[in-house]
């Protein structure tokens, strides 16, 4: 049991109860945060320059930021900041803030720069490069040519680029690490809620910050319960001892469906569920091999018989919906054609290798249907299965063979984000660690494509630059990349009735600070609205 609850057979009216699995949930520092499950966390605890509608994502809506404008070169983008915002300290939120803030992801070079270092940012140049000339103005200058409008997708939609109280963090820093081991399990933000505490695997409890400048949030308190079962999920919101339940296996969901207190959401995300295979291990170097592996995979079979709920058969490294993603090129599973290419590979009998997974759904069962169809080739594919330290964190290390996972970025509704995250890979080289890019983690690596993804984004006409995501998708494709996109994430949150103005968000950046309960009366305190 969680400290400090006690079960009941209704949630209070001015809190809400979020039960979710936890067992990805590693650190709560905006910086070096990694998967989905931090990032609605995040987003509730700090305050963004910018923000994306949950409705209508390309939509960026002021946060700090009160207005923002382009130069005509479009290389510098200025933010003009509100005024009298503070952090829960009670410390001023600065441009000086949003300035150190941004350079701490470059200068700690952890999970989150990667984005940012795939625009230009470095250490040595963001320093220059994100600045504040004047009270309330930020500046940030591209370091290379770019599309604008991607980097405020990117601000907007992330939940990295945070304003942290560099005044408290300093305050906490050990041996020159900007805070990063302290904001593990703490936080420094100005959102509409505190962190009580996290006790990992266990609860987080969030606070309503009552001086929030957009007015205090209805909600006195957030508390998120980790379950690892999906039946224990589904028995605590049937009892109404959660509000929201998420991360349920998709016969509990459909169940749920059917009961009258409960509405089901299905958010489709930008996110891809894929076989990778690490071409730093020599079968997988051998392009036949990866040929092979990807006629070994019953796409349409764990589409129909796993991925109910859970995402859609695509088979694209851009998200499905976006004018410049092609339709799947069809690959079905092939036994005969993949045997050829083993044998054409030099490897008749097949060979033995790992695969690793994380031991949740419905990661395990999609493992379990491509470790079957492998062996029918002569793969021999022991699962290895784990969290998602040690699934994921063998994979940043590049210490990994086959891997079953979901990644790619897709929060922001621009092409780039999804090849960056999956295709992208500027330095192949170990030290580059560009942890977060699929295609750095793989070793997948072709210089025609990078130069391509970066003139794509430079196009500004758009039915040109169509054209040009469409040849990169299909020299892609004929690469025969390490990643495999088997299906797209469908994300379905249980919610109950009684729960009002819940928007899960398609990036993950669910706000919180709207949401209240049936009963006005207790849930909504006399203070502000929220807007």
């Amino acid at each position: 049991m969680a400290a400090g609850w006690t079960a009941q057979a209704k949630t209070p009216p001015d809190q809400l109860i979020i039960g979710m699995n936890m067992n990805n949930l590693l650190t709560l520092d905006p910086a070096a945060m990694t998967g989905n499950d931090i990032v609605g966390i995040v987003v509730n605890l700090y305050d963004p320059l910018i923000e994306l509608d949950p409705q209508q994502l390309t939509n960026v809506r002021p946060a700090l930021a009160t207005s923002w404008e382009v130069n005509d070169a479009r290389n510098l983008i200025t933010f003009h900041l509100r005024e009298g915002v503070k952090f829960h300290s009670g410390n001023p939120v600065t441009a000086d803030d949003v300035v150190w803030s941004m350079r701490r992801i470059l200068h700690l070079n952890l999970a989150q720069a990667s984005v940012w270092k795939s625009y230009g940012f470095s250490k040595k140049n963001v320093d220059e490069m994100v600045r504040s000339p004047s009270p309330g103005i930020v500046e940030i200058q591209l370091p290379k040519p770019n599309d604008p409008k991607l980097v405020i997708y990117s601000l907007a939609a992330l939940g990295s680029v945070v304003a942290l109280d560099s005044k408290t963090v300093q305050a906490h820093e050990v041996n020159g690490d900007w805070g990063n081991r302290w904001l593990t399990t703490n936080e420094a933000g100005s959102g509409p809620f505190r962190l009580d505490n996290w006790q990992a695997k266990d609860v987080l409890n969030m606070s309503r910050n009552t001086q929030y400048w957009r007015g205090e949030p209805k909600l006195s308190r957030v508390v998120f319960r980790h379950f690892q079962e999906s039946q224990t999920l589904r028995l605590m919101i049937e009892k109404g001892d959660l509000d929201i339940a998420n991360n349920m296996a998709v016969s509990d969901v459909t169940a749920l469906s059917h009961d009258p207190a409960m509405q089901v959401d299905q958010v489709k995300k930008g996110t891809i569920y894929y076989v990778a295979m690490s071409m730093k291990e020599p079968h997988f170097a051998n392009p036949k091999v990866r040929e092979a592996v990807r006629y070994l995979i019953d796409y349409q079979g764990i589409g129909k018989a796993l991925m109910n709920g859970y995402g859609i058969v695509h088979q694209r490294p851009i998200q499905v919906g976006m004018p410049a993603t092609l339709p799947d090129p069809g690959y079905q599973l092939d036994i005969p054609r993949a045997k050829t290419l083993l044998a054409e590979a030099g490897y008749p009998d097949g060979f033995d290798t790992t695969l690793r997974v994380l031991a949740d759904q419905p990661f395990l069962n999609i493992a379990i249907a491509v470790q079957s169809t492998l062996m029918q080739a002569g793969i021999r594919a022991k699962i290895v299965t784990g969290t998602g330290n040690q699934i994921y964190g063998a994979m940043r290390e590049r210490k990994f063979d086959m891997l079953v996972g979901r990644g790619g970025s897709g929060v922001e509704p621009h092409p780039h984000s999804s090849l960056r995250a999956l295709v992208y890979n500027p330095d192949n080289n170990d030290a580059a660690r560009l942890t977060n890019f699929q295609g750095w983690r793989t070793g997948f690596y072709d210089k025609r494509l990078n130069t391509d993804i970066d003139q794509a984004l430079l196009e500004r006409d758009p039915e040109k630059q169509k054209q040009d995501y469409f040849a990169i998708q299909e020299r892609y494709d004929a690469l025969i990349p390490a990643l495999v996109p088997l299906s797209q994430m469908v994300d379905s949150i249980v919610v109950r009735k009684d729960v009002k103005n819940y928007l899960p968000h398609p990036s993950a950046t669910t706000f919180l600070r709207d949401v209240w309960k049936d009963d006005p009366a207790d849930a909504q305190p006399t203070g502000g609205k929220g807007l």
